[in-house]
């Protein structure tokens, strides 16, 4: 795992290049000490992550001059990789310990406890649930639709892997190869865990085995893993037989090794039972219990988020049914007039190539009309531009209905809003505006980029996760969008909108009932379809995905709630001097769990 290495100094070498150096320390207090050796820690924990992390080196842009042997790695996929982490894991939280709390300045006492959030939950879930994954967000199962490096790593190589000399295109060779180990590590894993009783649900691996012999019965020369590197080549003028080389590594390494994945996840299948909760698991009730406090970084039990979804649900429910009355609107319930809007010619987009590109100028079309309107809401705008695309064909079945990836602080790579397009029906117009807010600004883009961007985080937070402060805020940009009037005059808008905070609303509801309340796949998907008037299609891959990933789900309408909740208090602390663009700056702090950003905010307030 540790086989190579950065030191301090390379590390901030690296960082500093791309923007990444750590604050600045200006203090003479009697606390600068603690301060000190707190950040000289986390760069040395940044390094650790970096270096067994390669591909996120390779998405921070920091694979280049000390740390450039990273990027002709990969990620260690087996059991004792994740083994090494969590040992790395505890090694860092003692260390973080060891530093007192109480000599720290009140901004490095903010890192501190947010790190120490982090790993101390790691660390004591990964120990109790020896399968899957147990962090920030849980996912049970190593190997389905939506995980594993068959999955990953074709998309990472052609979206991330940059070539501009021949060491690139030599790491990009190096790094088939190891896409090959990942592949044998993944199908060992499986049948390690599948051993102690984890099994993915049988319609999760019928999901993974088509996108296997998707790429399988792809020519070596014709798959993303040889096109994308000609491409490359050829664009940044590096001569060389890299086709040929990489077909070579594809079909000796690289296709045996998903031969022998299909073959594990065939053999799996005929075992595999239709259950898709995570109770059935070892300690089942205890792991989504865990998964959902961890999730939403609240101590919410499941019972309790469930009946919160219920009683949303209700609410949002009444709102939209005066709208849809004044559509026209009027017969059955609130989720079938949804059907019937997402239904009607003027709403869709045709299902061809052509209708797609359409729908793409749209949202494109949409985030520009939102950029002029944010010196309203905020002070500080990230420098990083946004790009939308479809999701990549070759994952798009299955994979989530929109996302959003990061770009580079140093510019050479847009932060990108991903939609999936399987079929133009699953977005209806009237919805478009709104997860364009969601996805790009003023949502996940601004939220991520401005916290990368920041010179008041550490390295080591500025990827951090917590879903429900992420996803949270996401939600939240929509809220901040309807009230700013973009919605006036436009009522197909604003009910696009609440179909979005109902949908979030449901996924409390369908997440605890497939976990907590043992519903089936298609109890969930017939509740969805009918609390929501999404299209089955889209709700199916909605529900796969919760079954994938228990409690992740429950992030966005928890966190919805937070962040409306926290800027009511503070506007009725301030009173007249309650500012928005202000109170938007905590981003600049980083993601934080909810218990922690509500500390900071009020302390700020």
């Amino acid at each position: 795992m540790q086989d190579y290495t950065i030191n301090r100094r390379q590390l901030l070498a690296g960082t500093a290049a791309v923007g990444l150096a750590g604050p600045a320390m200006a203090q003479t207090s009697a606390d600068a000490g603690a301060d000190q050796r707190l950040l000289a820690l986390f760069d040395a924990m940044f390094a650790e992550g970096i270096a067994d992390s390669p591909e996120r080196a390779t998405a921070l842009g920091l694979d280049t001059g000390a740390n450039a042997g990273l990027k002709a790695r990969l990620s260690d996929y087996s059991r004792a990789g994740r083994a090494a982490d969590l040992a790395r894991a505890k090694s860092q939280l003692e260390r973080l310990r060891a530093i007192p709390a109480s000599q720290l300045s009140p901004a490095r006492l903010l890192d501190r406890d947010v790190v120490e959030y982090d790993l101390s939950r790691r660390v004591a879930n990964e120990q109790r649930f020896a399968f899957g994954s147990a962090g920030g967000n849980f996912a049970p199962y190593v190997l389905t639709h939506s995980e594993g490096a068959y999955r990953d790593v074709p998309g990472f190589l052609e979206n991330q892997h940059r070539i501009a000399n021949q060491g690139d295109a030599e790491a990009w060779l190096s790094r088939l190869s190891a896409f090959a180990v990942a592949l044998d590590q993944n199908t060992q894993r499986l049948n390690e865990e599948a051993a102690m009783g984890v099994v993915p649900p049988a319609f999760l691996l019928d999901l993974a085995l088509p996108q296997m012999q998707r790429l399988r019965a792809t020519p070596a020369a014709e798959t993303v893993l040889v096109s994308a590197l000609t491409r490359k080549t050829v664009a940044a003028n590096v001569a060389g037989p890299w086709g040929g080389r990489a077909v070579e590594i594809v079909e000796k390494e690289v296709f045996p090794a998903l031969d022998r994945q299909m073959a594990a996840v065939t053999a799996l299948r005929a075992t595999a039972s239709m259950d898709a909760g995570v109770w059935k698991l070892p300690e089942g009730a205890a792991y989504y219990d865990a998964a959902v406090k961890s999730s939403t970084t609240t101590n919410y039990t499941a019972e309790e988020v469930h009946q919160l979804g219920l009683a949303q649900v209700a609410e949002i429910s009444g709102q939209l049914d005066t709208l849809l009355k004044g559509q026209g609107l009027t017969q059955g319930t609130v989720g079938q007039r949804l059907v019937a809007l997402n239904e009607r010619p003027d709403q869709l987009y045709p299902n061809t190539d052509a209708g797609k590109e359409d729908l793409l100028t749209e949202l494109r079309a949409h985030a520009a009309a939102m950029y002029p309107r944010l010196d309203k809401l905020f002070i500080s705008q990230p420098r990083s531009k946004l790009d939308v695309r479809r999701v990549p064909l070759a994952i798009q079945e299955g994979g989530a209905g929109a996302y959003y990836q990061a770009g580079t602080v140093d510019g050479s790579r847009n932060g990108t809003f991903f939609i999936n397009l399987t079929d133009s029906f699953d977005r209806p117009k009237f919805g478009l505006p709104t997860v364009t807010f969601h996805e790009g600004v003023p949502g996940h883009h601004f939220q991520v980029m401005l916290a990368l961007e920041s010179p008041d985080v550490p390295p080591i937070r500025r990827r951090a996760g917590y879903s429900a402060y992420t996803e949270g805020w996401a939600l939240y940009a929509e809220t901040l969008a309807d009230e700013i009037g973009t919605y006036d005059g436009n009522p197909l808008g604003r009910i696009g909108y609440l179909q979005s905070l109902l949908f979030r609303a449901t996924r409390l509801v369908v997440d605890t009932g497939l976990h907590h309340k043992r519903w089936t796949k298609d109890q969930a998907i017939d509740w969805m379809v009918g609390a929501t008037g999404f299209a089955r299609g889209r709700t199916t891959r909605e529900i796969v995905r919760y079954a994938a990933a228990p409690g992740q789900a429950l992030s966005y309408k928890i966190g919805h709630t937070r962040w409306v909740e926290l800027r009511n208090r503070v506007k009725a602390k301030q009173g007249d001097r309650f500012d928005i663009r202000q109170f938007h700056e905590i981003l600049r702090l980083g993601a934080m769990p909810l218990v922690l950003l509500e500390r900071e905010v009020m302390r700020r307030a």
